[in-house]
């Protein structure tokens, strides 16, 4: 376990950093010319940045980046909830 100490400034900065990366990873996975296996690290990557993300935001503002899967055949299928 590593502690961190930053200011307000800081973390809205995180803040930022994590959704526009998150956000660019949720527009990739939907791209059909992306390998699954590429996609899986994908998904991967973004809950990681989602537990950071959990860590600095607010909770009305991590639900907007929750996934959830959806139901069908499609395994590995999600959806974003948008608010």
């Amino acid at each position: 376990m590593i502690g961190l100490l930053i200011n307000q400034k800081e973390v809205k900065e995180i803040e930022y950093l994590l959704k526009r990366e998150m956000e660019e990873i949720l527009f990739d996975v939907e791209d059909s010319r992306i390998d699954h296996i590429v996609k899986r690290a994908m998904e991967e990557r973004y809950q990681i940045l989602f537990s950071i993300f959990k860590r600095v935001a607010e909770p009305s503002e991590c639900m907007k980046y929750i996934r959830s899967k959806t139901g069908g055949s499609r395994k590995g299928k999600y959806n974003v909830r948008k608010g």
